[in-house]
């Protein structure tokens, strides 16, 4: 415990609907637990406030509501982030780290996909990032120190079995940018790192991926079966793998891209595509 004492963590995508826990929210709950503060922003009034409600429920430490902000924020324009990040800063006095978990994805090719769909993926899973680290670095310059996490997936490592090229695409450039951040600030404290989830059940997959299937009993059914575990990780997986990133724990972790996948990435051949 406390692993996190005194560091304020700014979460991009941390809210919820209806309480449910997405990746981003149980990162949120697994910091406040270590002892951060943390600023979580989402697109709605109503994820930011579902997010936060969750928050108290899971954590129920005293006084945690001087510990915790919600911002309001979309994080595919630059005044919002900023916004976001100076409200941080102003209430907390700095930012030690920086979570980046926004991201969608679509279904379909270049056949299939319009190029507002694709340029919608790029600007929400990979533009997003580039805006908070934008606003966030020279907060960490001025104080010598930092970790960034950013979510990829590993849909950007190799095929995974479903047609959302722009998703995978999106992804690997996720990887890309972080390595470079990771060693053009290293010298200076900041060190960035991506984890790149394989099949979690999480709440977008029955809002983004279950359209792959015929239904969602079928959705999950395969992708237990397609992880090597015989099972789906879930959201805390992915949080808990943030969290170590996210501490001095991994103070000389830089760079790298973490699968959380059971070992899907390692396995030999990638998963059919055919679900029919």
């Amino acid at each position: 415990m406390n692993r996190l004492q005194n560091k304020t963590c700014l979460i991009f995508g941390g809210g919820s609907v209806g309480g449910e826990i997405t990746n981003g929210l149980a990162a949120a709950i697994v910091y406040v637990r270590e002892g951060a503060n943390v600023a979580i922003v989402d697109l709605s009034e109503d994820a930011v406030r579902d997010g936060l409600s969750r928050i108290r429920t899971e954590c129920e430490a005293p006084g945690i509501d001087e510990r915790l902000l919600g911002v309001v924020g979309d994080a595919t324009e630059d005044a919002s982030v900023r916004n976001a990040v100076e409200r941080t800063v102003a209430r907390f006095g700095r930012i030690d780290v920086l979570h980046n978990n926004v991201g969608i994805a679509r279904m379909g090719g270049p056949v299939e996909q319009s190029i507002d769909e694709w340029n919608l993926v790029m600007n929400v899973n990979l533009t997003s990032m580039f805006l908070s680290c934008k606003h966030v670095l020279p907060v960490m310059l001025e104080q010598g120190s930092g970790s960034i996490v950013n979510i990829g997936s590993i849909g950007g490592m190799r095929y995974i079995g479903y047609n959302y090229p722009s998703y995978s695409a999106s992804k690997g450039a996720v990887t890309q940018f972080t390595q470079n951040l990771a060693l053009e600030y290293a010298s200076r404290g900041i060190r960035a790192n991506t984890i790149a989830p394989g099949y979690i059940n999480t709440p977008m997959i029955y809002r983004q991926i279950s359209s792959a299937y015929e239904t969602v009993e079928e959705m999950v059914a395969a992708r237990d079966a397609l992880s090597p575990t015989g099972k789906m990780g879930d959201s805390f997986d992915v949080a808990n793998a943030a969290l170590f990133l996210a501490s001095d724990e991994s103070r000389y972790v830089n760079g790298i891209c973490l699968p959380v996948d059971g070992g899907l990435v390692q396995s030999a051949a990638p998963p059919s595509a055919d679900r029919s």
